[in-house]
């Protein structure tokens, strides 16, 4: 198994995870319900006690 030659500073390592960073969600609103969502995601409605997703503009029982 490889390993390295010499020791690798702290910085260095650092300055190499620096790219390593998370992306903020991208987020929309419902067409539906005007909540704010994440994209890809169903939402979900209780019309008359009952569960009801809405996913793309459709409804989902």
């Amino acid at each position: 198994m490889a390993h390295p030659k010499r020791k690798i500073s702290k910085s260095r390592r650092d300055k190499r995870r620096t790219h390593y960073k998370i992306d903020e969600p991208t987020l929309s609103t419902c067409a539906q319900t005007g909540e704010v969502k994440r994209s890809h995601r169903a939402t979900l409605v209780v019309e008359d006690g009952k569960k009801v997703y809405y996913y793309n503009g459709r409804k989902f029982d």
